[in-house]
């Protein structure tokens, strides 16, 4: 049985780089084409503009065609995320390997012809050429072996040509998961750290004071004599005591809201709304419930993005929309043309392809949880504040990310991408 997975898995790669032979001399004489045809428009900008979108979208079908031929053949995975001058790179280069390919797979036919002689040379030879037979056979299953041996190595070569003009290794992968991990770590501790700190504000600026009015008040009431006076200080007292059950709710309610978890996100971003002191239009457009981590993040974003409109922005309404679409290209939380990075996290290296248009169409982008706060208020709106960091801390910890656009003047809009899965 493992002798048989083993032929099938060389006779795989044999056909992988034979193929790889042919577009290889496909890819070669393109890049000839190319160069000679952006030399004759070099002095024109416009015309050398022109004809290099041209070469740059021929050279990302030809290095599609390159990824189907590694991934199925040769069990390469590469991605879409490259622009087109790294494809044509990647045509101008891999000429050699595409010929040495070659080569290994030419001289393991010849070695498994000459290997085999044992087998079929007594009907075509005389039988006094038996020695010379069993001497070429030696020959050929050597040179077989060796051929054998080089298809890894040729392998490991194609690989590590791709990844480096067409994707990145996994290694690098890894590397840069296990530092986003370790940021957003920080980040969720450094954002719960804060929301206890508000919570203890909130409990001591709010409900223990009036805990202690109402104790000075039914004291004062205790040690009256005047039942008149007694029973106006009760009245006081029982007054106090509904204000501070309703702020000791308000606390409960932005800790975390029960309804989430009872009716699910649309009840509880309805119960944001009507709670809103401004007109709040909400729009959700999901068929599904999300999970349970991606929606207790989607209902804090809007939130957070509620508050900061009613208390900063001087908005009049307020516009929410949820929504399943494709990802965009991966962003550093909070960055947009008129905001800031966040600080202590180094921005997430972006594809030379920014869109499926600039990369010829083939992007694979999953779907996420697109939640949009929308205000017209006068903008300018602070991207380092504590409230869009711990959201961005927030997004992050699920691997999602949040983009603010406040440009002076308004509209602030707050989207967040959030994983569907």
């Amino acid at each position: 049985m493992w002798m048989w997975m083993w032929v099938r898995q060389g006779l795989r790669i044999s056909v992988g780089l034979a193929i790889g032979g042919c577009t290889t001399l496909l890819g070669l004489v393109y890049a000839a084409v190319s160069g000679l045809a952006l030399l004759c428009v070099f002095v024109w900008p416009r015309a050398r503009q022109t004809v290099l979108g041209v070469v740059a979208c021929g050279a990302r079908r030809l290095a599609r065609l390159e990824r189907w031929r590694l991934a199925y053949f040769l069990r390469v995975e590469i991605g879409s995320a490259y622009g087109g001058s790294r494809a044509l790179g990647y045509l101008a280069v891999h000429w050699l390997l595409g010929a040495l390919g070659c080569l290994v797979v030419l001289a393991l036919l010849v070695g498994m012809g000459y290997g085999s002689l044992l087998l079929w040379g007594w009907v075509i030879f005389e039988k006094g050429n038996f020695l010379t037979n069993v001497y070429a056979a030696v020959g050929g299953m050597f040179l077989f072996f060796l051929a054998a041996q080089s298809l890894a190595g040729i392998v490991v070569l194609e690989r590590q040509l791709a990844w480096h003009f067409l994707g990145v290794a996994p290694q690098d992968v890894l590397r840069r998961r296990i530092e986003e991990l370790a940021s957003s770590r920080a980040g969720v501790v450094a954002a719960v750290h804060d929301e206890r700190r508000r919570i203890e504000r909130d409990l001591h600026d709010g409900v223990q004071q009036r805990l202690v009015a109402l104790g000075m008040l039914l004291g004062r009431a205790r040690r009256g004599q005047d039942p008149e006076r007694a029973h106006a200080l009760l009245v006081q007292a029982h007054e106090e005591s509904r204000q501070a059950l309703a702020e000791l709710r308000e606390v409960a309610w932005r800790v975390y809201p029960t309804v989430l978890d009872e009716a699910g996100l649309r009840a509880a971003l309805e119960t944001v709304a009507e709670r809103s002191s401004l007109p709040v239009r909400l729009d959700y457009g999901l068929t599904v419930e999300p999970a349970i981590p991606v929606r207790t993040v989607a209902y804090f974003v809007v939130c957070e993005a509620v508050t900061n409109a009613i208390k900063h922005a001087n908005a009049h309404t307020i516009h929410i929309a949820l929504t399943r679409a494709p990802a965009t290209r991966p962003v550093p939380a909070l960055a947009g043309p008129h905001s800031g990075a966040l600080p202590g996290k180094p921005p997430r290296p972006a594809p030379e392809a920014t869109n499926p248009a600039a990369s010829g169409g083939d992007l694979a982008l999953p779907l996420v949880l697109r939640v949009r706060i929308t205000d017209d208020g006068s903008g300018g709106a602070d991207p380092t504040g504590s409230g869009l960091l711990g959201l961005a801390q927030r997004a992050a910890a699920i691997d999602g990310s949040l983009r603010l656009d406040s440009p002076p003047g308004g509209p602030t809009t707050i989207t967040a991408e959030l994983p569907c899965a």
